[in-house]
């Protein structure tokens, strides 16, 4: 009997390397004909059979072939789209995402929402979103709208949240007119987007609609507001930072100490000491108590300096 198991191992592995064998013959002849400007474009059978591959059990392999079909090109675009909608084999699908993402080919569009929406493999999702950030601005309503959505669970909002930001200053008229939107969700993720573009280009369009999305309605829109700020060190907002250290929420208290912090300003130092005062949350005091012990250590390096 283990005679028999070791003669049906050994068939199994010498099947593998038989197919692993030809996976590589048809990498290399692929890549020898872009090379040579030889790839015919209309060979269906040939494009599959590169579909197939991306499903190589070896990851370099699986790399090659994406890598191929990045060369390519649009005229691979209807056979990527075919595998990530309707391959079996998660991994296909993903290589084929990946492989879309190199190409960018804006006919891609729908079929990565779809499967950013509606695939059941996380990886496929992650790699489909990738694909739709590379392709730019023109996702950029289609993004927004997965935000907006009250269907889409937070995974799939927080893969649409990091294209949008991926795509940055290419959709920036975009990302201004979407500030005003009614979902918070949208005008969370905006905020985070036009902070990433501020940080490259300061703007001062950018920065007031910063400032003035400390007063959103939505906490979480404040939050991110009161995070950007901080992180772009925007002084001029020293007045609305102060601010949020009187509203009810903690969070919003919290997220303004943290800001006032990173900006460094010592005029934040006695709006602080009169929040920490009458802060009865532990975690918001520790902040501001924080935030003061931070800035007075700035205050004294600069005397130092001097």
């Amino acid at each position: 009997m283990s005679n028999e198991i070791q003669l049906e191992n050994q068939s199994g592995e010498d099947s593998i390397l038989q197919s692993q064998v030809g996976t590589d013959a048809l990498l290399e002849r692929v890549n020898e004909q872009i090379g040579r400007q030889t790839f015919d474009y209309n060979d269906r059978q040939l494009l599959k059979s590169m579909v197939e591959s991306l499903g190589d059990s070896r990851g370099m392999v699986r790399l090659g072939f994406v890598e191929a079909f990045g060369k390519i090109g649009n005229p691979a675009t209807p056979f990527l789209l075919e595998s990530l909608a309707s391959h079996p084999n998660p991994v296909v699908r993903r290589s084929s995402a990946k492989a879309l993402a190199i190409i960018a080919d804006p006919k891609a569009i729908p079929t990565l929402i779809d499967a950013l929406l509606k695939d059941e493999d996380t990886v496929v999702k992650g790699s489909s979103a990738g694909a739709l950030a590379r392709i730019g601005e023109a996702v950029v309503p289609a993004l927004l709208e997965i935000l907006a959505s009250p269907k889409n669970p937070g995974t799939t909002k927080g893969h649409a949240t990091w294209a949008l930001a991926f795509i940055g200053a290419k959709a920036k008229e975009q990302f201004y007119q979407a500030i005003d939107s009614d979902s918070p969700e949208v005008r969370a993720a905006v905020v985070g987007a036009i902070a990433n573009i501020t940080e490259e280009n300061p703007e001062d369009r950018a920065f007031a609609l910063l400032v003035n999305a400390l007063k959103d309605l939505d906490l979480n829109v404040r939050v991110e507001a009161a995070a950007a700020l901080g992180k772009l060190k925007y002084r001029a907002a020293l007045p609305n930072l102060i601010e949020l250290l009187a509203l009810p929420d903690s969070e919003s208290r919290k997220a303004a100490a943290i800001a006032l912090m990173k900006i460094g300003d010592r005029a934040a130092i006695e709006p602080l000491q009169a929040a920490s005062n009458q802060e009865a949350e532990q975690t918001v005091k520790g902040a501001i108590d924080l935030a003061i012990s931070q800035i007075q250590n700035i205050i004294l390096r600069e005397c130092g300096d001097e």
